[in-house]
């Protein structure tokens, strides 16, 4: 093997390492990215909220099933979640009669994602393979799980604020990781750094 063969079988093989290991860094990225969208009432003063309890007619049970007497592991990790984020909000929960009015819901879904750009699904640049032209656009098939979290001002009995989050999730259910960090990122928003928000 001559020297000039070694030199460009050393940079290909190079040049595949880096790509894969480039592309696997940006799957775990997107994997573990949490898409946050949330709004709210621009006349409501969010710093006069000092108390909450959960909404009263919250149903017990986001994975359907029965909801009588108990909860589904989804609904306690949702609730544990919620609780340690209001408390490091300096929110105190109380029974009943608190200032917001918290309630929530979650599902997974399955979904695709079309991916048309940069590489296909072997690494193949765009549009380019053994020479000829070929669609690279390719399907991915995933499971998203979206918790959305209201916020009731239950002086008013009206909508505050809702934060809704999403990400992608591995199994028909949320898992305990996965519901925190959903719940952190939404809450996360809150309250709302707004110029329009009295202080």
């Amino acid at each position: 093997m001559t020297r000039f063969t070694r030199f460009f079988g050393r940079t290909a093989t190079l040049l595949a390492v880096s790509t894969a290991l480039l592309l696997g860094t940006a799957g775990c990225a997107t994997s573990s990215r949490v898409g946050v969208t949330s709004d709210f009432d621009h006349s409501v003063n969010f710093q006069a909220f000092k108390t909450w309890s959960w909404y009263p007619t919250q149903t017990g049970d986001t994975e359907g099933g029965p909801a009588q007497g108990y909860q589904s592991f989804l609904d306690k990790r949702i609730r544990t979640a919620i609780e340690r984020e209001m408390n490091a909000k300096g929110l105190s929960y109380t029974e009943k009669g608190g200032d917001l009015y918290v309630a929530y819901s979650a599902k997974v879904e399955d979904k695709q994602q079309a991916n048309y750009g940069g590489f296909g699904p072997y690494g193949y640049p765009y549009g380019y393979r053994y020479g000829g032209l070929y669609n690279s656009g390719y399907i991915t098939n995933y499971k998203a799980g979206t918790v959305i979290i209201d916020f009731v001002d239950s002086r008013r009995k009206e909508l505050a604020w809702r934060g809704q989050g999403q990400a992608q999730v591995d199994k028909q259910t949320i898992s305990e990781p996965e519901v925190y960090r959903i719940v952190n990122s939404i809450l996360g928003t809150f309250p709302p750094q707004d110029a329009n928000v009295r202080r």
